[in-house]
Parts: C-alpha cells; structure tokens; sequence
C-alpha cells in the first residue's frame, strides 16, 4: 500500500513540529526551557522538508482543523504541535489524512465486470485495515524520538538564536 503525497507530507510535518522546541544535545543553554524558541512557520517546514509551499500550507490547513496543529498568524505567529497531536497514533492520523476511499475503484467511469463476484475489493480493504493498525502502535512521539529527533532537528535553516544583545565582530 501507498500513502499519498499529502499523508506524507502531513507525517513528516508532525514530526518536525514535535521537536520544534528542542536543541540538539549540547546546544541549550542553563537558563534555556524547551519550547522557547519562535514557533515554525509554513515556509520554515517547506523549506526544511524540501516539498512546495502551496502543499505544506494545505496540509497544515487540514492538520489545523483536525486539532492536531496549532497556527496563529502575524509577526509572532507560527504553528505549533498539539498535545493531541504529540501523542496522536500514527494509524490514525494517516486514516484521517488519506480519508475514506477504498483501496480500488471497482465503480470507476468504466466499472470493473468482476465487481459482482470478485473477492479482491475484500482482501484489500483487510489488508488497509492491518496496515492502519500497524500504525497504531507508534504515535507521533515516539516517531520523534532519538536517533529521528538530531535528524528533524538538522534540518532547521533559521540560525540559531542568540540571547542578550549581539555584539559586532572585530
């Protein structure tokens, strides 16, 4: 089975987002908390995650209304991980992102002559069924664990930020 490209996208846009607040080991300082730094934007996780704008923004749009994903807009906005989608099941959340439809078109515009008898439209939707619940065993936290969280965390193109006033280089 395949996901589509908005499942994945939507995947990898969950993990990005669950370690968001994270430095890698070694880079946060004393006085420094998890979750401090400026949240993410749509263009930060595009660029980050190498796919187009217009696809991260609609997923992020469907992750929003679905609870997962917080977006808050303007000069201080950006999207923010849920606790519903930290410890989201995986399972579930590619359900909801693929949605509803079967695994085959049997009634297609040109309808298949076996759909009468044919016992594969069954197989298939099982088969669907254990793939989803496969995916329930893991959430998105656990997704985002070491050694993935380095991995998601590599990927940041903003520069990393500096506390107190900058001072010129001589």
């Amino acid at each position: 089975m395949q996901l589509t490209r908005f499942t994945d996208i939507g995947l990898r846009v969950v993990m990005r987002l669950a370690v968001a607040g994270e430095q890698p080991a070694g880079e946060q300082s004393p006085g420094e908390q998890r979750g401090a730094a400026t949240p993410l934007t749509t263009k930060d996780l595009a660029a980050e995650l190498a796919v187009p704008y217009t696809h991260v923004a609609k997923v992020v749009g469907r992750l929003s209304e679905m609870g997962v994903v917080h977006a808050r807009r303007g000069r201080t906005g950006g999207l923010t991980i849920t606790d519903l989608g930290r410890e989201a099941r995986v399972g579930w959340l590619a359900r909801s992102l693929e949605g509803d439809g079967e695994v085959v078109d049997c009634e297609g515009p040109q309808p298949c002559p076996l759909r009468r008898g044919c016992r594969l439209r069954g197989a298939l939707a099982r088969a669907a069924a254990a793939f989803y619940e496969s995916l329930d065993a893991e959430t998105v936290a656990d997704l985002a664990a070491e050694p993935t969280t380095a991995v998601l965390l590599s990927l940041s193109t903003r520069p990393p930020q500096v506390d107190g006033p900058l001072q010129a280089e001589r």
